[in-house]
């Protein structure tokens, strides 16, 4: 194969996409830094902001290998280790069309923002130096496998005729079980449920989710991996989802407290973005206004179940992303059709009710490796360099403890961390509205 076969089109839209998916890593900084109290903020972005370094690196030295170079069904080889043999010509097993080396660049980003996402479940009450080792061992045992697993040539799941376009169950599900085993590992932190928990700049938190949304177009619409029309489809589905799943929220919320929030606008659009991240490249537009639909009324349902739990799940990860990619991966078994994708499969509406169980089959091997993945890489963390911060360093605040830098040095936003923002009677808690439960008295630190 020569340098001719190239295509010049499609190459720039893959660097221009991976680009997009870098900028997602950073809204996610903005989008859980608003979330969380001014003490952790500088903490919090940096969770995101770490992983373009450290996962970044992991994966040209062997992450990529492990996920897409020729092996077997359950791992790639170590031909491609520090990106040895990938080279500027295309591997038609991928593309024909684009460098393979833009192959590794685009599906990097990927990488880098799967772990990041399951930071907003142990925000202000986890070690920086623990959290910096989980991000590359949960990346190389298990991110990298779940990838070649779906994408990768020969990965098990491939050959199954599991379909997710650009990450439903390698991204979402896997980042959100393993958000929901992370929280319940540390416990909670030590003053939820004393104080009402507020976000404490929710400008932030809509920049950041402006950022996601835009940076989603590269993650779904990159996918196709060529300019073409399926990456025209796959934009087009991204945008849809995203709308009806912020307008669905926003009714939810209307109905439910009279009001419509920033913080459930924001988190809206979201869950549609995840929603759709396994359909994009699968569905029509109208049925990519149902998945955003859908999957917001399951994400504020397990929302509004958790909140009535003591699992400190702080962002709602689980709820968010494990939730709606589930939710997404499953009505891709249903609105998939080869109509708009001969490449990809019919689904259940298109005469092919086995996809569902294929789309199943996916959902529960990654939620086993996600979940007991996570488990044990934890407990290694926690009995050898420790996992959960102390009392003294949760206390002081995570951003001086673990950086000796302020996110707002010299600025008194103590009432907004320490009693919650008061919007007309509710208090933003967390990740969406609620009315404000009674504060029991203060119990003695232990």
């Amino acid at each position: 194969m020569t340098q001719a076969t190239v295509s010049a089109g499609d190459t720039a839209w893959v660097l221009v996409s991976s680009a997009f998916v870098l900028l997602m890593t950073v809204g996610l900084a903005f989008f859980y830094g608003g979330l969380v109290r001014p003490k952790n903020a500088l903490n919090t972005m940096m969770m995101s902001v770490v992983a373009l370094g450290v996962v970044g690196v992991q994966w040209m030295l062997v992450g990529y290998s492990i996920a897409f170079s020729p092996g077997n069904s359950w791992l790639g080889g170590l031909s491609w280790l520090g990106l040895n043999n990938v080279g500027l010509d295309p591997n038609p097993t991928y593309s024909a069309t684009i460098p393979l080396q833009a192959h590794a660049m685009f599906q990097g980003m990927f990488a880098i923002i799967t772990p990041a996402l399951i930071s907003g479940a142990i925000v202000e009450r986890m070690r920086f130096r623990g959290y910096v080792v989980f991000l590359v061992l949960w990346a190389t045992l298990i991110y990298d496998p779940l990838a070649h697993w779906v994408w990768g040539s020969g990965g098990w799941l491939l050959k199954r005729g599991a379909l997710d376009f650009a990450g439903g169950t390698v991204v979402h599900i896997s980042a959100g079980v393993s958000a929901l085993v992370a929280a319940w590992f540390l416990g909670p932190r030590r003053d939820y449920r004393r104080v009402p928990i507020a976000p404490h700049n929710v400008p932030l938190v809509l920049l950041g989710a402006g950022l996601l949304w835009f940076g989603w177009f590269g993650f779904n619409a990159g996918s196709a991996l060529a300019a073409n029309g399926l990456a025209a489809l796959a934009f087009v589905n991204t945008n849809t989802a995203a709308a009806g799943a912020l307008v669905t929220w926003a009714a939810l919320d209307l109905a439910r407290t009279g009001k419509i929030t920033a913080v459930g606008a924001a988190t809206g659009l979201v869950v549609g973005l995840v929603g759709i991240t396994p359909a994009a490249g699968y569905v029509t537009p109208m049925s990519g206004l149902f998945i955003g639909i859908l999957a917001a009324g399951v994400s504020y349902t397990a929302i509004q179940i958790r909140s009535r739990t003591k699992l400190d799940d702080a962002l709602d990860v689980f709820s968010c992303h494990g939730m709606a990619g589930i939710a997404g991966a499953l009505l891709t078994g249903v609105f998939a059709t080869k109509v708009v994708n001969p490449a990809g499969g019919d689904g259940l509406l298109a005469g092919n009710a086995a996809q569902i169980g294929v789309q199943l089959l996916a959902i529960l091997a990654t939620v086993a490796v996600a979940a007991l993945g996570t488990l044990g890489i934890l407990a290694l963390i926690q009995v050898t360099i420790g996992a959960r911060a102390d009392v003294p360093e949760e206390s002081t605040g995570l951003d001086l403890s673990q950086h000796g830098e302020e996110a707002y040095f010299g600025t008194d936003l103590g009432g907004l961390a320490g009693t919650g923002a008061s919007l007309g009677g509710s208090v933003v808690v967390e990740h969406f509205s609620v009315e404000a439960p009674p504060t029991p008295a203060p119990e003695p630190a232990v």
